[in-house]
Parts: structure tokens; C-alpha cells; sequence
């Protein structure tokens, strides 16, 4: 752990240091606003990253800054900003994707010619990713001629306002134009450069924002007939539990359920991020919003009027498909308990049937045993009875005055009675041997 040395009162003091002390200063001073001096062309990209874009952009925004001279990044750095002469360049990595954006003042011979016009084609071919934003802002102190604002939004209806307390008017028609990009208008009437750069700043991640929120909007309506499915699905095999005559019924119902629930807990995973994301970027279109600090224009609709009408309902979609499958979850797992209760209720009364047919099995067992037993005494008894007669014949050949088969039917009730104790505490004793072995 490394350690850092501060005075403090003329005494050195050497304290551990955390980790991501550095990083968590210097996260409030990331992704500063730009300066911008008007007027001016800003073009601005954003493309969805993948898993292997990270280094590859990386080295692209190298390559750019050796074809210009200019120092690169550092390695492992998340953003970049540079002057590269006629034009400046800002580079910024975010969680899902990474931005391009550049600023270039206008040239009065090429007044047409947005930012991205100075731009090496070959450099921009090799982006990495999916492109998901393409917007150019044009930025000037006078306003434009109804001709000249219907000749830049292409003849488009816009909606704007005055942001920034009435320091400025921004218009955009929220479509894509002939070249692929969407288009600002902004209109300075008293900004300082810092403060239009921190304008344009917003309005770039206002647009940024409000694609991004809606790329669960695609992912949600193609779920939304599926869901439905799974739905009626699920509530015929909720009609169909009443209908359980067999256990062959409960193993189909059981089965069906089990892949509903499967393609559930697969789609729930699928957009739990996805869904996640389009709400965080929603609210962070409605905080950018706030911060342009809008005023009506007469007879335009505003940014927030035309977003609220427009955006919302895509993010309710990808609301309403999450909350139908987490909902869908829910009631699948209320059938299953359902029908797991039917199921042990039906295994609870075939134990109870087998439980009676063992009890009735023992009962006959029970039986079976004393009869044996009885005959078992009897028949002893009768061996033992035989033997003593001859016992007792033999004593009388003797010259003892004995009467065999009386002396044998006096002996008959002792002889009963030891040879009936004798079996009954032979069996007590092998009941007992099973216990005594299973105690160890």
C-alpha cells in the first residue's frame, strides 16, 4: 500500500492512501464542457461499444492524433480533448458506448459544410461499434430567414424554445435529414463561451439520452407478442389444474409449466439490463431538460412538450413488457405452488391408502402369527406330551403304580403353560436382537 507524505503545522504526517483516491477526485472534473466560440459547426457520434472495441477505438483516436501531430491519450484513458488546428476534437468513453464529437468554426465560403466535412473519411470508416447517434449543431449569433431555417431543417416542422434563461433559441425537427443526422439550430443572444459550450454540452447528451432510452423500445415490442402467449399459456394450464384426473396430467401440466417458466426467467435476463438502462437514461433526458432552462416560443411546441409526447410512451412500452414479465413470474410461481400442493395432496393420500393396506397387511400378519403361535404351542405340547407318556410307561414297567395317560393329562396344563411362555419369550427376544444392533 503506498503512502503519501503531507505537512501539516511544520510536522510530516505519512498516512496510507485508498486505492481510487485519485480517481474519485478526479471524477467531478471529467468530461468538462467545451469552449466554444460562435458560430460554429459541431457534428457529434455516439456508437454502442462491444466487448472487443475498447482497445481498437483507443488506437484509432491514436492514429488520429499522429496524422495531426498532436500528443494522444494516455493509455487506458475514457476521454480526450484536443485542439487539432482547424478543428477540435473530443473523444469520451461511457458505459455502453463512446461519443466523437467536433467543433469547427464556420468558414464563410463553406457555410454548407458541417464539422465532420474536415474529418479523414478513411478515419471515420473504422469506428468501432453500431452508430445510434448522428447529430450536427450549427451555432451563430444572428437568426435565419424563415427561407433559411426551412432550407436548413430540409423543409421539416421544428420545435424549440429559448433555453438557457432566453440567452439563446434552440430549434431541431428530431428527424433525420438527407445526410443520416439529425439537426440543432442554436441562435446566441448573450452567451459567453463557456456557457455555450456548456449549452451545447446538454443539448448533445439530450440526444444522446433520448436514443439510448429508446433502444428497449425495439427489444420490448418484439417480447410484447411472446409475452402474450405465455400468458394465455398460462392461463389455460391454470383452467386445466381443476381438470387433473391422473398423475399423467399433473406430469404434462408440471412440463408445460417448467418451459414457460424457463423462457420467463430467459427474457427477464435477457432485458433486466437492457430496461434498467432505458429508465436511468430517461432520467437523465428529463434532467437535461431541466437544465436547459426552457421558455416557450410562440407558436412552436417545446423540447419537453414534444418529448413528453413522443418519448414517453416508448419508455411505458419497455415499462409495461418488463413489469408483464415480472408479473408473469409471479403468477407462475403461485400455479406451480398450486399445483405442487395438488401433487403432495395426491401423494398424501396414496400414502394414506398404502399406509392403510400396510396397516391392514400387519393386522392379518398379527393374526397369521398367533394362529401359528397357537398351533405352535399345541403341536409342541403334543410332542412333549407324547414323550412324557413314554416316560411314564416306562416308570410303570418299573413297578411304579402310575397311570400313563393320567399321569400325562395331569401333566398337560403345566406342559401347556411352559411350552406357551417359552415360545412368546423367544419371540420377545428376536424382537429385541434388530434394536439392540441398530444402537451401536
Amino acid at each position: 500500500m503506498s503512502e503519501l507524505q503531507l505537512n501539516h503545522d511544520g510536522q510530516t504526517l505519512s498516512l496510507p492512501i485508498y486505492q481510487h483516491r485519485n480517481s474519485l477526485y478526479e471524477e467531478l472534473h471529467t468530461r468538462p464542457s467545451p469552449k466554444i466560440v460562435t458560430p460554429c459547426y459541431v457534428s457529434h457520434l455516439a456508437l454502442s461499444r462491444g466487448e472487443g472495441d475498447v482497445k481498437r477505438e483507443y488506437d484509432l483516436v491514436v492514429s488520429l492524433c499522429q496524422r495531426f501531430s498532436v500528443n494522444p491519450p494516455a493509455e487506458g484513458a475514457s476521454c480526450f480533448y484536443q485542439g487539432f488546428g482547424g478543428f477540435e476534437f473530443r473523444w469520451e468513453r461511457h458505459t455502453e458506448f463512446s461519443t466523437y464529437t467536433f467543433i469547427r468554426t464556420i468558414d464563410e465560403q463553406k457555410e454548407d459544410e458541417f464539422a465532420l466535412a474536415f474529418i479523414p473519411k478513411d478515419w471515420l470508416n473504422q469506428l468501432p461499434g453500431e452508430l445510434v447517434v448522428a447529430l450536427n449543431i450549427r451555432i451563430q449569433d444572428d437568426e435565419l430567414n424563415e427561407r433559411e431555417q426551412a432550407h436548413f431543417f430540409e423543409g421539416q416542422r421544428p420545435v424549440g424554445s429559448l433555453v438557457a434563461n432566453g440567452k439563446a433559441k434552440a430549434l431541431t425537427s428530431f428527424r433525420l435529414h438527407s445526410d443520416g443526422f439529425g439537426r440543432f439550430l442554436i441562435v446566441n443572444k448573450g452567451l459567453n463561451a463557456y456557457q455555450a459550450g456548456r449549452l451545447v454540452q446538454r443539448i448533445l447528451e439530450l440526444d444522446t439520452y433520448r436514443l439510448t432510452a429508446l433502444m428497449g423500445l425495439p427489444v420490448a415490442r418484439g417480447l410484447s407478442s411472446d409475452v402474450s402467449l405465455m400468458e394465455a399459456q398460462l392461463a389455460e394450464i391454470n383452467q386445466k389444474i381443476a381438470e387433473i384426473q391422473t398423475e399423467q396430467d399433473e406430469r404434462a401440466l408440471l412440463k408445460r409449466l417448467s418451459l414457460i417458466a424457463a423462457r420467463v426467467e430467459q427474457y427477464r435476463s435477457d432485458t433486466n439490463y437492457r430496461f434498467a438502462a432505458t429508465n436511468a437514461y430517461h432520467a437523465l433526458v428529463g434532467k437535461r431538460l431541466e437544465q436547459v432552462y426552457e421558455q416557450r416560443i410562440s407558436g412552436l411546441q417545446t423540447l419537453r412538450e414534444f418529448l413528453e409526447r413522443r418519448l414517453t410512451p416508448g419508455i411505458r412500452t419497455c415499462n409495461s413488457v418488463r413489469d408483464r414479465l415480472e408479473d408473469l413470474s409471479r403468477r407462475i410461481h403461485r400455479t406451480t405452488s398450486l399445483l405442487r400442493t395438488r401433487v403432495e395432496i395426491s401423494i398424501k393420500s396414496q400414502n394414506h391408502k398404502l399406509l392403510a393396506s400396510m396397516d391392514r397387511r400387519s393386522g392379518l400378519q398379527l393374526r397369521l402369527q398367533q394362529t401359528v403361535e397357537g398351533l405352535s404351542v399345541v403341536a409342541i405340547s403334543y410332542y412333549l406330551l407324547s414323550l412324557l407318556v413314554y416316560g411314564f410307561e416306562g416308570m410303570a414297567q418299573y413297578g411304579l403304580h402310575i397311570n400313563p395317560k393320567v399321569a400325562a393329562g395331569a401333566a398337560m396344563p403345566l406342559v401347556l403353560l411352559t411350552v406357551y411362555w417359552g415360545v412368546r419369550r423367544h419371540i420377545k427376544k428376536i424382537a429385541k436382537k434388530p434394536r439392540s444392533r441398530a444402537k451401536p
